[in-house]
């Protein structure tokens, strides 16, 4: 499988439960995101692309530190979610990174946040934005690296931590089944230097017991119940039973480390 269309991502923009999922990923890495931009030295007048933006604070983000004089265009296969709240000295357009031809322009800065994990074709994905780059220009690109810590509940317990974990590995069996790579983020530095890249580094950050992990979670699972009672090993009443978990306990839910890394293209 070379690519997928939005319809075919386990968590396609398209649903309902899309928001929910951007403000909760907005408040769990938006800080993260941000504390590497800045590293990397964004300013006025900078280029900007974000790729796969879903919702819109990192483009408003990244447009506050690039005015007066820059440019941010933010890209996904959905934009509904962008339009209406997007700031207007943010880009909206339609694209898909692995199908259609690389914005023009050349970028001081190409960002991707939970994008490459989904996509199948990521090595062609990550060329392509690699492609975009100005000489001296950053990539950073931001993803989950599942199986280095695969638990919703890290400190498993109770009955109830019990069948989170169940549910969670129920949800990691559908993500793989569509083409993800859950062990993405620690490959990405060495993805970057194969790209071309120079002045590569990473980090990741480990979100433990965060009130928007449950936001982020019920938002998912809700999006995937049927697909998770369709494969034949949870009951309809065990997810439900989840669902109203992350709404009521304390479950100390974790996600994944999020792996962050950048590289820069060659100055000329």
């Amino acid at each position: 499988m070379d690519a997928v269309s939005a319809h075919e991502y386990l968590l396609d923009n398209q649903a309902g439960e899309s928001q929910d999922r951007f403000s909760a990923l907005s408040a769990l890495f938006d800080p993260v995101t941000f504390r590497h931009v800045d590293d990397l030295g964004i300013a006025p007048g900078w280029q900007c692309w974000e790729v796969g933006a879903g919702g819109p604070s990192v483009p408003e983000g990244l447009a506050a530190r690039v005015t007066p004089g820059g440019r941010v265009l933010a890209t996904d296969l959905e934009t509904r979610w962008l339009f209406g709240g997007t700031d207007p000295r943010v880009e909206v357009a339609t694209h898909d990174v692995v199908h259609d031809d690389p914005p023009e322009g050349g970028f001081d800065l190409v960002h991707a946040r939970l994008v490459l994990l989904h996509v199948p074709a990521r090595e062609e994905a990550l060329r392509r934005m690699v492609s975009t780059l100005r000489p001296g220009g950053w990539l950073l690109v931001e993803d989950y690296d599942i199986s280095l810590q695969p638990l919703i509940c890290p400190d498993e317990v109770t009955p109830d931590q019990r069948l989170a974990n169940t549910v969670k590995a129920e949800f990691r069996q559908l993500l793989l089944d569509r083409g993800a790579d859950t062990q993405l983020g620690r490959r990405l530095p060495r993805m970057l230097r194969e790209a071309g890249l120079t002045r590569v580094g990473a980090d990741a950050y480990f979100p433990v017991a965060m009130p928007s992990v449950a936001v982020l979670e019920r938002a998912n699972v809700h999006q995937v119940r049927e697909a998770l009672i369709g494969r034949g090993n949870l009951r309809a009443n065990d997810v439900d039973r989840y669902l109203e978990l992350t709404s009521t306990a304390e479950l100390d839910l974790a996600t994944a480390p999020l792996v962050s890394a950048w590289g820069q293209c060659p100055p000329s």
